[in-house]
């Protein structure tokens, strides 16, 4: 079991009160892996730090405003890749079996591709498929850790360590790409709203998932990677 990607899972979803209580766990997590540079695991670390402390309801707010009100900050994966094209559909069909053939069920309404959901399938996995697969995504990590950046959010911290254990380097013209596309403006409500009618897919947190994913999570940290479910 990846304790590391677990917290990475844990510290991207919704914040909860339950959520809050296990962060200097979670925080030691971040903090403790050898494998991300010093300056990954400090601001991990200064991450970790805020969820605890800072005001439950201002963390659900800000959560919300980056990445349910923020389709170019979006932690559905393939959002990013088909947008909604026809090939979406089919990505995660093939993500759904993957995701079985491994003994996979995820206890969440939340999309197949939603990040904390695939971090917390392939903290079961080995070292190899995993690498490979955030490799696979690298220029969406990088692109998100840079509009983070931008917005001077410490959430950016994840994406930087994702990519860290990716190896290797994100094609450099595919970043550019994403970041040519215009940040959104999550205040602006009407032009979000034009946004979502143009799907009947639903982004961002599922608040009632957040509570249970926690206590499950964090009882298996310590646990061998199951051949079943362990959430």
């Amino acid at each position: 079991m990846d304790r590391m990607l677990k917290a990475l899972s844990l510290v991207l979803s919704y914040p909860t009160a339950e959520l809050q209580r296990a962060m200097p766990e979670i925080g030691d997590v971040l903090v403790g892996d050898a494998r991300l540079e010093p300056s990954i695991r400090a601001a991990l670390g200064m991450l970790a730090a805020g969820l605890e402390e800072d005001d439950l309801y201002d963390l659900q707010e800000r959560y919300v405003m980056l990445f349910d009100r923020s389709r170019t900050l979006s932690l559905n994966l393939f959002e990013h890749v088909h947008g909604e094209s026809r090939e979406r559909g089919g990505a995660m069909v093939s993500l759904i079996e993957t995701y079985r053939a491994g003994g996979f069920e995820p206890a969440t309404t939340e999309l197949p591709d939603h990040l904390p959901v695939l971090l917390e399938f392939l903290a079961t996995r080995p070292t190899r498929e995993t690498q490979e697969t955030l490799a696979d995504a690298a220029h969406i990590l990088d692109a998100l850790t840079k509009r983070l950046e931008r917005r001077e959010s410490r959430y950016a911290a994840v994406f930087a360590a994702l990519s860290n254990l990716a190896g290797g380097d994100a094609d450099a013209d595919a970043v550019a790409g994403m970041l040519a596309q215009p940040d959104d403006d999550p205040t602006d409500l009407a032009a979000l709203d034009a946004v979502w009618e143009e799907t009947e897919v639903t982004f961002g947190p599922d608040p009632n998932a957040g509570c249970p994913q926690v206590r499950d999570m964090l009882a298996v940290m310590d646990k061998p990677a199951p051949q079943h479910r362990s959430v």
